[in-house]
């Protein structure tokens, strides 16, 4: 019996000393945890394993040395083996905006990257046995050879105001700092997302200048975004975008005027009813040559044109447009005038002519549309920018380029 019990005491003594052993030695050489092994009653003689925190293996994209790294790139670090303590992404001592994930294992760059910089890349990591590790990267980014700053234009005399309110007449127009060679590339880098849904087509005004427009005049109450994700995109000729842009604007009452140069009347329709019919005179017609030789006419363009800006008054004289000779039958001097509608750059203008006693008779005009003061106060008050006036029975067609002649060009054959 006293050896049965001395058994099972003894053996109970050795779990508990090398338990005792276990927990006494971390750290020391196996040599040593043989002999504390045996030493404890252990006749094995086992050695111990000393605990080694798990590797470490961390992901960077881009990855290291990258170059030419786009500015429109995430940057993502992710990390096995150890949680993320913090991520450092700067150059120049700015950093890159960013956050560690929710489960301590990945970061994700929340800022843009700048152009032509190089980044580094420094993750603070604890390790599984609780010890801060630290590993470091870099990359480089793209350095083009200019960049093209973007902005949004209601027409080439104005911005367009985000958030405002335009006319069913007014095209999404994109205008880029620089020329655009790879318009293919800026074409899809612009989103034009509308309510309710449209398709649209572009044209390029000029190299920097690209409007868009759907088939038909915008329905009342459509609301327009566009984006430009320009950052990043190569433009051509080593341009690139400078950043990204945003606007939208609202399409207001359907606001459409009919002038006919045969029954010298201007028709305001509004939401499809007439509001307004008002006696008016267009261009006299007919051709000059001025000083540098070249020929104008004073005509009132036909087609819808879109109204581009109003003034209560303007200076108006032939020689806004180079008839500065006296002699000239069709020159005159500078006079202002008021309630003034543009709705061409070459001068076309809806405005007030109380001179004219030929409204709703004959057209005598250098070109513009005389109205009545009444009636050209209520157009400057009343109009939008955007709004259309289809002038109806002109020998004249109005060029695309000379106002906002977008849909003067069939649907089908715009932008070709």
């Amino acid at each position: 019996m006293v050896r049965r019990r001395t058994v099972i005491v003894g053996a109970i003594g050795a779990a508990a000393g090398l338990s005792a052993a276990g927990l006494a030695v971390a750290g020391r050489s196996s040599a040593s945890h043989a002999r504390a092994a045996a030493a404890a009653g252990d006749p094995s003689g086992a050695t111990w394993v000393t605990p080694t925190a798990a590797p470490i293996t961390l992901t960077v994209t881009p990855a290291a040395d990258a170059a030419k790294v786009s500015p429109a790139d995430d940057v993502t670090v992710s990390v096995e083996g150890g949680t993320l303590q913090s991520v450092t992404v700067a150059a120049g001592g700015k950093k890159v905006a960013g956050a560690v994930g929710s489960d301590g294992l990945t970061w994700k760059s929340t800022g843009n990257l700048a152009y032509g910089k190089t980044y580094q890349v420094t993750a603070s990591i604890v390790d599984s046995m609780g010890a801060k590790v630290e590993k470091t990267s870099s990359f480089a980014t793209i350095k083009p050879k200019a960049v093209a700053g973007i902005t949004f234009q209601a027409n080439g005399m104005g911005v367009l105001k985000t958030g405002g309110t335009y006319g069913v007449g007014q095209p999404v127009i994109v205008a880029f700092s620089r020329a655009v060679s790879d318009k293919a590339a800026a074409e899809k880098a612009i989103a034009v997302e509308t309510t309710p849904s449209v398709e649209g087509k572009f044209f390029w005004v000029s190299n920097t200048i690209v409007h868009w427009r759907p088939a038909k005049y915008w329905a009342k109450g459509t609301t327009v975004t566009t984006s430009v994700n320009a950052l990043g995109v190569h433009l051509g000729n080593g341009v690139y975008g400078s950043s990204n842009a945003k606007t939208h604007f609202t399409v207001g009452r359907a606001l459409v005027a009919v002038n006919d140069n045969t029954t010298h009347r201007t028709k305001v329709y509004v939401d499809g009813k007439m509001v307004r019919d008002m006696a008016s005179s267009n261009g006299r017609g007919g051709t000059t040559r001025i000083s540098d030789g070249s020929e104008i006419h004073f005509w009132t363009q036909s087609g819808p044109h879109v109204v581009l800006s109003k003034e209560r008054t303007h200076s108006m004289s032939s020689a806004s447009y180079g008839l500065s000779d006296p002699n000239n039958p069709n020159y005159y001097p500078p006079e202002i005038v008021e309630y003034c509608t543009r709705i061409t750059y070459s001068g076309e203008f809806l405005h007030a002519a109380p001179w004219n006693h030929s409204l709703g008779k004959a057209n005598i005009s250098h070109g513009c549309v005389n109205l009545s003061v009444a009636d050209a106060k209520w157009v400057y008050e009343t109009f939008l920018v955007g709004d259309v006036v289809e002038v109806h029975n002109s020998p004249k067609t109005l060029p695309i380029r000379d106002g906002l002649g977008d849909w003067t060009v069939a649907y089908d054959k715009y932008g070709t």
